[in-house]
């Protein structure tokens, strides 16, 4: 199987041709670019030159604007000429353009490049299902050739740039009746475009493959990467995820879609795109950007020079659950593929244990449970101390990290008897494998314990025949990060995952976020958020990932509210509403950060239940793909509701949108009254 970058334990740089959108230089060898987009209305020339003006000073280089009709177009020509007296003439301007090629003919004459959307620049979406044939299909290709061409040509002649920005809830009803609503659809539209630029000799395009689920959109990267180089196609890309919401789950999202990728060398501008003032989201893609790119490696590697390292066994392209054989831990947590990964949280010490089973036990946290903690052992003495205060910590199980001095026999006589499952977690890096073989004799002899081996890939492979004959229901492995390493911590866990593969080892594999798999330095929560979220969000989204731990951040709650928000942007385990809202812009109907932040207050208690809110028609039916219930802009003042994809309530008026939302949700039996506690 090819690869789709030239690592996937390296960072490399995918080799990509330079796009010079106006005076900023995209791909090749330039640094990620950071854009954002106006949320203005577009007419109002003041209001957005100001936005503008707020996003360059905060460090935006790129700046999009909505072009939704041809009035609205002309008016990027006076918001060009006032950005640039006011000193911005260097950042280029993007005309964002869906449905009306004559409102693109018109934003191409003014600002550096122009966007579209694939799935409806040229299409009518109508959800109509119907085949295809051969001849047909090429008859829609042919007159999709006649309606782009002409945006092309102009923009050939005017040096100007275009974005072919694929969004997986928008695909035309062509590309969903003969690839479905999949990556390889969103993939096939781009290229569809792609093609008809490069007919015409002009090559000043970008890509984007941008999706709600960070699952969908990394793959669909992948694969556009994978049939670009195939055809000896090398073009930028522009990484976001669409809708990611607001708040901590909207930079979660962000961070495991935009970060994976940016980890594996693809990407060559970002936008994060937040349901927040858009001045928020600079500094969360500019710590993106710090994170990942210090990384690369140059010089940079062709995309056609697949592999340069070794095999991979994973299938990047299409997502599966690692299997692995089933351990239980106690009466209410196991490991299987069918269980999701389960969460620990780790103990500064032994002494703060009272203090942190307080802590942990609050109502709060009743959705967000802590399954194990992870207390230190760095010496004799902590033992009894830790079985003082076990009882009262409420978990379904407890990890010691032992130091290497303690003693085998001394652990043993302590954990006789002790009724709650423990996994004794030690580190072994010797070359030499049979120094696991006492600890996994005597662990076995004394169930329900279990054996935690925190290893490199290297140790892991030597010690394999050993791991072979003990019951794999009775270890779990995690990464032993100490050592020096060429790979990224991604990787390293990565190649991990793989030897468990090659040596037929189906044990948990435990992801934790330590100091040491850390990418940055920076000591502030949005520093341990990215990282937790590139590095637990990449490899969950590759499907490997049994328990996870959020070690670097100090305050347990938030660990545990943290490791929770992180499965469930990568979607891997529910524990509460899901909202996919999109980041505003000059179409947009309505407020949508305090609509967002209201009905959030509202429904935020119904685990499980996905809910879409839209600002308009452009980001309604389409984009929100897999919601259960829309709640979108029809008219000024005026929401529709929907069920899916289907609308069952228009032109309601906003004063009442939300309690007739609750009411649908309710006549869907999806409705349950929020907690007092939580609620309070």
């Amino acid at each position: 199987m090819s690869s789709y970058c030239a690592s996937r334990f390296r960072t490399i740089r995918r080799h990509s041709t330079t796009v010079n959108v106006g005076a900023v230089g995209v791909g090749g060898d330039n640094p990620v670019r950071v854009q954002s987009m106006t949320t203005t209305n577009t007419q109002d020339v003041k209001a957005t030159v100001e936005q503008a003006i707020a996003l360059a000073e905060a460090g935006c280089e790129v700046v999009r604007v909505t072009a939704p009709n041809k009035t609205a177009a002309r008016a990027l020509a006076d918001i060009r000429k006032a950005f640039t007296a006011a000193g911005f003439g260097e950042i280029p301007l993007v005309a964002d353009i869906h449905f009306l090629p004559t409102a693109a003919m018109e934003a191409v004459e003014h600002v550096e490049k122009v966007r579209v959307n694939p799935g409806n620049y040229a299409d009518k979406k109508k959800f109509a299902v119907k085949e295809y044939t051969d001849r047909a299909y090429a008859e829609e290709l042919e007159r999709l050739h006649e309606t782009f061409s002409p945006l092309v040509l102009r923009a050939k002649a005017l040096g100007r740039a275009l974005r072919i920005g694929t969004n997986h809830g928008s695909l035309s009803d062509r590309i969903m009746n003969r690839y479905g609503d999949t990556p390889l659809g969103m993939v096939e539209s781009a290229l569809e475009f792609l093609r008809i630029g490069e007919n015409h000799g002009y090559h000043a395009m970008i890509l984007s493959m941008k999706a709600s689920n960070p699952k969908v959109m990394i793959e669909a990267y992948r694969l556009l990467v994978q049939r670009m180089a195939a055809e000896d196609m090398h073009y930028p890309l522009h990484l976001g995820v669409t809708e990611a919401g607001d708040g901590e789950d909207g930079r979660i999202k962000s961070a495991i879609g935009i970060g994976s990728l940016l980890l594996d060398g693809l990407g060559d501008t970002i936008r994060v795109s937040l349901t927040e003032d858009p001045v928020y989201e600079i500094p969360v893609a500019q710590a993106l950007v710090r994170h990942t790119s210090t990384l690369w490696r140059e010089p940079m590697v062709a995309a056609t020079a697949f592999p340069v390292d070794s095999p991979d066994p994973l299938d990047p392209f299409h997502y599966s659950r690692r299997p692995i054989q089933p351990v239980s831990l106690g009466t209410t947590c196991s490991l299987g593929p069918a269980q999701p990964p389960a969460v620990v949280v780790r103990a500064a010490a032994v002494a703060d244990l009272a203090k942190m089973g307080v802590a942990l036990a609050t109502p709060a946290l009743k959705d967000n449970p802590t399954e194990g903690i992870l207390v230190p052992i760095t010496a004799p003495d902590d033992l009894p101390v830790w079985q003082k205060y076990s009882a009262g910590l409420g978990t379904a199980f407890e990890v010691l990290d032992l130091d290497p001095s303690i003693e085998l026999d001394l652990l043993i006589a302590i954990l006789s008897g002790h009724p709650k499952p423990v996994v004794v977690l030690r580190r072994f890096d010797e070359v030499d494998p049979t120094t696991i073989r006492p600890w996994i004799e005597r662990l076995r002899a004394c169930p329900p314990h279990l054996l935690g081996i925190a290893v490199s890939p290297e140790s892991l492979a030597a010690m394999a025949p050993l791991l072979k004959e003990s019951p794999s229901e009775r270890i779990i492995v995690t990464l032993d990060r100490t050592g020096p390493s060429t790979d990224h911590a991604v990787g390293a866990y990565r190649r991990l995952a793989a030897t468990l593969q090659q040596q037929q080892l189906p044990l948990p594999l435990w992801i934790r976020n330590t100091p040491e798999t850390a990418l940055g330095s920076e000591p502030s929560f949005l520093g341990r958020l990215i990282d937790g979220s590139i590095l637990s969000g990449a490899l969950l989204c590759d499907g490997l990932g049994d328990l996870i731990s959020v070690e670097t951040e100090p305050d347990a709650p938030r660990a545990v509210k943290l490791a929770y928000n992180i499965l469930q942007g990568a979607g891997s385990r529910i524990t509460k509403t899901e909202f996919v809202a999109c980041p505003s812009c000059g179409r947009t109907l309505f407020d949508l950060q305090s609509t967002t932040q209201r009905i959030r207050e509202k429904t935020g208690h119904l685990k499980g239940v996905k809910i879409a809110i839209m600002g308009c028609i452009v980001n309604g039916p389409g984009e929100m793909a897999d919601a259960d219930f829309g709640y979108v802009g029809g008219a000024p003042g005026k929401i529709n509701l929907y069920v899916g994809k289907t609308c069952v309530r228009y032109n309601i008026p906003q004063k009442e949108a939300d309690e007739r939302l609750i009411e649908l949700i309710r006549e869907h039996g999806k409705w349950v009254a929020p907690d007092p506690v939580q609620a309070s």
